[in-house]
């Protein structure tokens, strides 16, 4: 999925978004990820949840590029 998460809107669809355009993440208390062209999404998973989803992207771009993968 290279550069995307997988996240889960309130009714349950699956939708996919780019997480370099991650802006902010916040509890309201629904999870609301704002991306940086103004988009927000309200999703099912804890706001913890998603910064773990990006951490693992960052380190796959990272290893991949360290591996020349």
């Amino acid at each position: 999925m290279g550069d995307m998460i997988e996240v889960t809107r309130l009714k349950g669809s699956k939708i996919i978004i780019n997480a370099e355009l991650i802006e902010s993440i916040e509890e309201t208390p629904d999870t609301v990820i704002t991306l940086t062209n103004g988009k927000r999404y309200v999703v099912g998973e804890q706001a913890s949840e998603l910064v773990s989803r990006v951490i693992e992207y960052k380190r796959r771009i990272a290893c991949s590029g360290i591996r020349g993968e």
